[in-house]
């Protein structure tokens, strides 16, 4: 059980690779606060943890709103005493050419995707000060690396900043014991990835079974992604074997990008 007895916080946990992120700390002994916009999202998570024995708590909140932010950590604070594992998960997006991107688009996909991340480090780290402990870890993703395969130029630079906020936040948060790392997701298998695929079918008439082969053309283990493959990684990243691993973005991607 590496994560007994430690309390983790995920945001976007509703689905995809923060849902897959709960339910493998809460199985690895964690009680997991599963955080998301969807409420209905957030039952389901939370029931299916109990079911299999864990414990978990839920949280409706939407962390481009920095009012929200603070409340999400207060009551996780507030009901157990102490947030150990702060996973700033949730991320939105959707496919664009560079030429159409516009000001909403823009805000929107930062106000989520670099916006919160940097609010729930910063909310995360006052109460893990005062512990002398923590682990906080962030979704970047490959397309923050140049991958040109990504939704659109606002996502790769909302990921983009996630990378250099990760290594900021390790060298102003390490003299107090917290740990700052980020998991660079390639192609994953995930309700977002699963929108864009449906969405290229719909507009480009390509067939969804083409649709696979080309998501997993280039990558050399020749797999894509299961949400439980980051789930896996957060997992060790927040346990105490990765105790003096911080700053650090790696990628979970089959090799698709290896920088």
């Amino acid at each position: 059980m590496r994560l007994e007895n430690k309390i983790a916080l995920i945001t976007g946990a509703g689905a995809g690779i923060g849902r897959a992120s709960a339910l493998a700390m809460a199985r690895e002994g964690a009680v997991v606060a599963v955080a998301d916009i969807r409420g209905d999202k957030v039952d389901a998570c939370v029931s299916e943890i109990e079911a299999a024995g864990g414990t978990a708590m839920g949280i409706v909140a939407d962390v481009a709103k920095l009012d929200e932010i603070d409340r999400m950590v207060t009551s996780v604070v507030d009901k157990y005493g102490q947030l150990d594992v702060m996973y700033n998960n949730a991320g939105v997006t959707k496919r664009s050419k560079f030429m159409d991107i516009d000001e909403e688009l823009w805000d929107w996909v930062h106000g989520v995707n670099a916006k919160g991340v940097f609010f729930c480090i910063k909310r995360a780290a006052e109460t893990m000060i005062k512990q002398g402990s923590g682990s906080i870890i962030n979704t970047a993703s490959i397309a923050g690396r140049g991958f040109p395969g990504t939704s659109n130029a606002a996502y790769a630079a909302s990921k983009g900043a996630v990378i250099a906020l990760t290594m900021q936040a390790a060298r102003a948060l390490g003299r107090y014991n917290i740990t700052v790392n980020s998991i660079c997701p390639g192609v994953t298998r995930t309700e977002l990835m699963q929108g864009i695929l449906d969405m290229r079918h719909e507009k480009e008439g390509i067939p969804m079974d083409e649709l696979e082969v080309q998501a997993a053309r280039g990558i050399p283990i020749g797999r894509i992604n299961e949400a439980s493959d980051i789930g896996e990684m957060a997992v060790f990243l927040a346990s105490s074997a990765a105790r003096n691993i911080t700053g650090q973005s790696i990628n979970v991607d089959g090799g698709l990008i290896m920088i």
